[in-house]
Protein backbone atom coordinates (compact mmCIF):
# COMPACT_ATOMS: atom_id res chain seq x y z
CA UNK A 1 0.00 0.00 0.00
CA UNK A 2 1.44 3.05 -1.36
CA UNK A 3 1.45 5.93 1.62
CA UNK A 4 0.46 9.76 0.65
CA UNK A 5 2.43 11.91 2.03
CA UNK A 6 0.50 15.10 3.23
CA UNK A 7 1.31 18.30 2.30
CA UNK A 8 2.71 21.37 4.79
CA UNK A 9 -0.05 23.56 4.65
CA UNK A 10 2.50 25.96 7.28
CA UNK A 11 5.46 26.30 5.09
CA UNK A 12 4.08 28.68 2.40
CA UNK A 13 3.51 31.08 4.31
CA UNK A 14 6.88 30.62 6.56
CA UNK A 15 8.69 30.72 2.95
CA UNK A 16 6.96 33.97 2.01
CA UNK A 17 7.54 35.78 5.49
CA UNK A 18 10.77 34.89 5.20
CA UNK A 19 11.24 36.12 1.60
CA UNK A 20 9.25 39.08 2.49
CA UNK A 21 12.43 39.51 5.29
CA UNK A 22 14.86 39.32 3.09
CA UNK A 23 13.71 41.59 0.60
CA UNK A 24 13.25 44.43 3.46
CA UNK A 25 16.62 43.66 5.03
CA UNK A 26 18.34 43.48 1.53
CA UNK A 27 21.42 45.76 1.17
CA UNK A 28 20.40 46.32 -2.23
CA UNK A 29 16.18 47.19 -1.89
CA UNK A 30 16.68 48.90 1.26
CA UNK A 31 17.95 51.75 0.84
CA UNK A 32 15.67 52.39 -2.08
CA UNK A 33 12.45 51.68 0.04
CA UNK A 34 14.19 54.51 2.43
CA UNK A 35 14.49 56.84 0.07
CA UNK A 36 10.89 56.02 -1.44
CA UNK A 37 8.99 58.48 0.43
CA UNK A 38 10.76 61.27 -0.20
CA UNK A 39 10.64 60.31 -4.53
CA UNK A 40 7.13 59.88 -4.46
CA UNK A 41 6.72 63.92 -2.24
CA UNK A 42 9.10 64.88 -5.08
CA UNK A 43 7.28 63.54 -8.17
CA UNK A 44 4.25 64.38 -7.19
CA UNK A 45 4.26 67.46 -5.72
CA UNK A 46 6.78 69.16 -7.07
CA UNK A 47 8.21 67.96 -10.34
CA UNK A 48 4.82 67.13 -11.59
CA UNK A 49 3.51 70.21 -11.31
CA UNK A 50 7.06 72.22 -12.46
CA UNK A 51 6.11 70.20 -15.50
CA UNK A 52 2.07 71.45 -16.05
CA UNK A 53 3.25 74.60 -15.17
CA UNK A 54 5.83 75.28 -18.02
CA UNK A 55 3.61 73.64 -20.40
CA UNK A 56 0.66 75.75 -19.24
CA UNK A 57 2.84 78.73 -19.99
CA UNK A 58 2.46 78.03 -23.61
CA UNK A 59 -1.09 77.40 -23.29
CA UNK A 60 -4.83 79.26 -23.18
CA UNK A 61 -6.65 77.56 -19.83
CA UNK A 62 -10.48 77.32 -21.19
CA UNK A 63 -11.13 75.39 -18.19
CA UNK A 64 -10.05 72.80 -16.39
CA UNK A 65 -9.60 70.03 -19.58
CA UNK A 66 -10.08 72.20 -22.13
CA UNK A 67 -6.62 73.96 -23.46
CA UNK A 68 -5.09 75.77 -26.78
CA UNK A 69 -1.61 75.80 -27.50
CA UNK A 70 -0.81 79.86 -27.89
CA UNK A 71 3.24 79.70 -27.88
CA UNK A 72 4.96 82.99 -26.22
CA UNK A 73 1.90 84.58 -26.16
CA UNK A 74 1.88 84.53 -22.72
CA UNK A 75 5.59 85.38 -22.12
CA UNK A 76 4.45 88.99 -24.20
CA UNK A 77 1.56 89.75 -22.25
CA UNK A 78 3.69 89.72 -18.81
CA UNK A 79 5.94 92.35 -20.19
CA UNK A 80 4.07 95.65 -19.29
CA UNK A 81 3.82 97.98 -16.63
CA UNK A 82 2.45 95.84 -13.85
CA UNK A 83 4.59 93.48 -14.28
CA UNK A 84 8.09 95.58 -13.92
CA UNK A 85 6.66 97.88 -11.04
CA UNK A 86 6.26 94.28 -9.14
CA UNK A 87 9.58 92.92 -10.37
CA UNK A 88 11.10 96.85 -9.12
CA UNK A 89 9.29 96.19 -5.34
CA UNK A 90 10.37 92.85 -5.23
CA UNK A 91 14.14 93.93 -6.29
CA UNK A 92 13.94 96.92 -3.51
CA UNK A 93 12.48 95.13 -0.85
CA UNK A 94 14.96 92.52 -0.97
CA UNK A 95 18.16 94.67 -1.48
CA UNK A 96 17.04 96.38 1.37
CA UNK A 97 15.59 93.00 3.75
CA UNK A 98 19.05 91.82 2.91
CA UNK A 99 21.12 94.94 4.45
CA UNK A 100 19.59 94.54 7.40
CA UNK A 101 19.12 91.02 7.88
CA UNK A 102 22.97 89.83 7.47
CA UNK A 103 24.93 92.36 9.95
CA UNK A 104 22.25 92.87 12.52
CA UNK A 105 21.64 89.18 13.39
CA UNK A 106 25.32 88.68 12.69
CA UNK A 107 25.92 91.58 15.63
CA UNK A 108 23.34 89.91 17.77
CA UNK A 109 24.96 86.74 17.52
CA UNK A 110 27.95 88.62 18.33
CA UNK A 111 27.16 89.79 21.42
CA UNK A 112 24.95 87.07 22.45
CA UNK A 113 27.93 84.96 22.44
CA UNK A 114 30.20 87.10 24.15
CA UNK A 115 31.37 86.04 27.53
CA UNK A 116 30.75 89.59 29.03
CA UNK A 117 26.94 89.11 28.07
CA UNK A 118 24.22 88.39 30.68
CA UNK A 119 21.36 87.04 30.07
CA UNK A 120 21.92 85.21 27.33
CA UNK A 121 18.80 83.51 26.78
CA UNK A 122 16.43 85.93 27.48
CA UNK A 123 17.47 88.05 24.44
CA UNK A 124 18.08 84.93 22.54
CA UNK A 125 14.05 84.15 23.32
CA UNK A 126 13.12 87.62 23.04
CA UNK A 127 14.93 88.25 19.13
CA UNK A 128 13.36 84.47 17.93
CA UNK A 129 10.02 84.71 19.12
CA UNK A 130 9.43 87.14 16.27
CA UNK A 131 9.88 84.42 14.18
CA UNK A 132 7.02 82.21 15.44
CA UNK A 133 4.67 84.37 15.04
CA UNK A 134 2.34 84.05 11.45
CA UNK A 135 3.26 86.64 9.29
CA UNK A 136 -0.73 87.81 8.72
CA UNK A 137 -1.32 87.72 12.51
CA UNK A 138 2.23 90.27 12.95
CA UNK A 139 0.87 91.86 9.59
CA UNK A 140 -2.11 93.25 11.71
CA UNK A 141 -0.72 94.40 14.28
CA UNK A 142 1.67 96.09 12.37
CA UNK A 143 -0.75 97.56 9.92
CA UNK A 144 -2.86 99.31 12.97
CA UNK A 145 0.86 100.48 14.19
CA UNK A 146 1.18 102.63 11.13
CA UNK A 147 -2.13 103.19 10.20
CA UNK A 148 -3.41 106.90 8.33
CA UNK A 149 -5.17 108.22 10.87
CA UNK A 150 -3.13 110.61 13.70
CA UNK A 151 -4.53 108.23 16.56
CA UNK A 152 -1.75 105.41 14.85
CA UNK A 153 0.30 104.19 17.46
CA UNK A 154 3.59 105.57 15.08
CA UNK A 155 1.53 108.50 14.14
CA UNK A 156 0.64 109.67 17.40
CA UNK A 157 4.70 109.50 17.80
CA UNK A 158 5.44 111.13 15.50
CA UNK A 159 3.33 114.12 16.58
CA UNK A 160 4.37 114.32 19.86
CA UNK A 161 8.09 114.59 18.88
CA UNK A 162 6.88 117.41 16.40
CA UNK A 163 6.92 115.66 13.31
CA UNK A 164 3.80 115.35 10.59
CA UNK A 165 1.74 112.13 10.47
CA UNK A 166 2.37 109.67 7.38
CA UNK A 167 -0.25 108.18 4.82
CA UNK A 168 2.26 104.53 5.30
CA UNK A 169 0.44 102.77 3.11
CA UNK A 170 -0.34 105.00 0.39
CA UNK A 171 2.99 106.17 -1.11
CA UNK A 172 5.71 104.05 -2.66
CA UNK A 173 8.63 104.91 -0.18
CA UNK A 174 6.83 104.52 3.34
CA UNK A 175 4.74 101.39 1.93
CA UNK A 176 8.01 99.61 1.28
CA UNK A 177 9.42 100.80 4.52
CA UNK A 178 6.91 98.92 6.56
CA UNK A 179 7.35 95.78 4.60
CA UNK A 180 10.99 95.89 5.59
CA UNK A 181 10.68 96.40 9.11
CA UNK A 182 7.78 93.65 9.33
CA UNK A 183 9.85 91.27 7.37
CA UNK A 184 13.28 92.03 9.44
CA UNK A 185 11.43 92.49 12.65
CA UNK A 186 10.28 87.99 12.34
CA UNK A 187 13.45 87.12 10.47
CA UNK A 188 16.17 88.76 12.03
CA UNK A 189 16.09 85.98 15.13
CA UNK A 190 16.23 82.92 12.64
CA UNK A 191 19.49 84.10 10.78
CA UNK A 192 20.84 84.94 14.12
CA UNK A 193 20.32 81.21 14.95
CA UNK A 194 22.48 80.35 12.07
CA UNK A 195 24.96 83.01 13.21
CA UNK A 196 25.14 82.19 16.79
CA UNK A 197 25.71 77.95 15.66
CA UNK A 198 28.49 79.25 13.40
CA UNK A 199 30.25 81.46 16.15
CA UNK A 200 29.81 78.70 18.29
CA UNK A 201 31.61 75.96 16.18
CA UNK A 202 34.98 78.07 15.69
CA UNK A 203 37.79 77.00 17.90
CA UNK A 204 38.18 79.13 20.87
CA UNK A 205 42.44 78.88 20.31
CA UNK A 206 41.92 80.62 17.21
CA UNK A 207 40.77 83.39 19.26
CA UNK A 208 43.70 83.04 22.12
CA UNK A 209 46.48 83.29 19.21
CA UNK A 210 44.92 86.48 18.52
CA UNK A 211 44.99 88.25 21.66
CA UNK A 212 48.62 86.64 21.92
CA UNK A 213 49.55 88.78 18.99
CA UNK A 214 47.76 91.70 19.84
CA UNK A 215 45.04 91.69 17.38
CA UNK A 216 41.98 93.77 18.49
CA UNK A 217 38.28 93.18 18.17
CA UNK A 218 37.73 94.18 14.84
CA UNK A 219 40.62 92.01 13.58
CA UNK A 220 39.57 89.25 15.12
CA UNK A 221 36.31 89.80 13.56
CA UNK A 222 37.56 90.39 10.03
CA UNK A 223 40.23 88.07 9.86
CA UNK A 224 38.60 85.35 12.26
CA UNK A 225 34.69 85.14 12.03
CA UNK A 226 33.95 86.68 9.12
CA UNK A 227 35.67 84.06 7.05
CA UNK A 228 34.99 81.13 9.13
CA UNK A 229 31.17 82.19 8.71
CA UNK A 230 31.21 82.69 5.01
CA UNK A 231 29.55 79.50 4.34
CA UNK A 232 26.48 80.57 6.68
CA UNK A 233 27.19 84.13 5.50
CA UNK A 234 26.37 82.56 1.73
CA UNK A 235 23.16 80.75 3.08
CA UNK A 236 21.45 83.46 4.48
CA UNK A 237 22.17 85.18 1.27
CA UNK A 238 21.39 82.74 -0.98
CA UNK A 239 17.89 82.37 1.68
CA UNK A 240 17.14 85.91 1.80
CA UNK A 241 17.40 86.23 -2.14
CA UNK A 242 15.01 83.07 -2.52
CA UNK A 243 12.96 84.72 0.35
CA UNK A 244 12.49 88.35 -0.98
CA UNK A 245 11.76 87.60 -4.40
CA UNK A 246 8.82 85.02 -3.34
CA UNK A 247 7.48 87.41 -0.74
CA UNK A 248 3.88 87.70 -0.59
CA UNK A 249 2.43 87.92 2.98
CA UNK A 250 4.01 91.10 3.92
CA UNK A 251 2.11 92.98 0.72
CA UNK A 252 -1.01 91.38 1.17
CA UNK A 253 -1.82 92.26 4.71
CA UNK A 254 -0.98 95.92 4.07
CA UNK A 255 -2.90 95.88 0.85
CA UNK A 256 -5.98 93.04 1.19
CA UNK A 257 -7.67 94.72 -1.32
CA UNK A 258 -6.55 97.70 -3.47
CA UNK A 259 -3.00 98.93 -4.18
CA UNK A 260 -3.37 102.51 -5.42
CA UNK A 261 -0.19 102.75 -8.40
CA UNK A 262 0.76 99.19 -8.03
CA UNK A 263 2.49 100.10 -4.44
CA UNK A 264 2.89 97.17 -2.86
CA UNK A 265 2.54 94.77 -5.80
CA UNK A 266 4.53 91.71 -6.12
CA UNK A 267 5.50 89.16 -8.50
CA UNK A 268 4.02 86.86 -6.65
CA UNK A 269 0.71 88.84 -6.07
CA UNK A 270 0.62 89.69 -9.53
CA UNK A 271 0.37 85.76 -9.87
CA UNK A 272 -2.22 85.59 -7.70
CA UNK A 273 -4.17 88.72 -9.01
CA UNK A 274 -3.93 86.76 -12.82
CA UNK A 275 -3.95 83.04 -12.08
CA UNK A 276 -6.77 83.27 -9.27
CA UNK A 277 -8.55 86.52 -9.50
CA UNK A 278 -9.10 86.54 -12.93
CA UNK A 279 -8.61 82.64 -13.87
CA UNK A 280 -5.82 83.71 -16.10
CA UNK A 281 -3.81 80.39 -15.33
CA UNK A 282 -1.99 81.06 -18.86
CA UNK A 283 -0.33 83.85 -17.34
CA UNK A 284 0.17 83.52 -14.50
CA UNK A 285 2.21 80.59 -15.13
CA UNK A 286 4.27 82.19 -17.20
CA UNK A 287 4.85 84.72 -14.48
CA UNK A 288 5.86 81.84 -12.03
CA UNK A 289 8.99 80.12 -14.93
CA UNK A 290 10.04 84.24 -15.19
CA UNK A 291 10.42 84.46 -11.34
CA UNK A 292 11.86 80.83 -11.41
CA UNK A 293 14.39 82.27 -14.25
CA UNK A 294 15.34 85.53 -12.49
CA UNK A 295 15.95 83.71 -8.94
CA UNK A 296 17.92 81.07 -10.46
CA UNK A 297 20.05 83.54 -12.24
CA UNK A 298 20.71 86.18 -9.30
CA UNK A 299 21.70 83.52 -7.44
CA UNK A 300 24.13 81.86 -10.02
CA UNK A 301 25.43 85.23 -10.08
CA UNK A 302 25.96 85.52 -6.58
CA UNK A 303 27.76 81.88 -5.98
CA UNK A 304 29.53 82.89 -8.78
CA UNK A 305 30.82 85.81 -7.17
CA UNK A 306 31.87 83.59 -4.05
CA UNK A 307 33.84 81.51 -5.80
CA UNK A 308 31.45 78.42 -4.98
CA UNK A 309 32.18 76.93 -8.39
CA UNK A 310 35.48 77.14 -8.25
CA UNK A 311 38.15 73.91 -8.06
CA UNK A 312 40.17 72.79 -5.59
CA UNK A 313 43.23 75.12 -5.31
CA UNK A 314 41.84 77.93 -7.73
CA UNK A 315 41.81 80.90 -6.50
Amino acid sequence: MVKTAMPNLGAGPKLSASRLKKFFYSSKTAPYLFVSPFILSFLIFFLYPSISTIIMSFQEVLGFSATRFIGFSNYNRLLNEHFFNALQTNTTFTLSTLMILIPLPLLFAVLLNSKLMKGKNFFRAVIFVPALTSVIVAGVAFRLMFGELDTAFVNSIFLKIGLPAQKWTLNYATGMLVMVILAAWRFAGINMIYYLSGLQNIPEELYESADIDGANTFTKLRMITLPLLKPIIIYTLTIGIFDGYRMFGESYVYWNEGMPGDIGLTIVRYIYQQAFQRNDMGLGSAIGITLLVIVLVINLIQLKCFGLFKKDGER
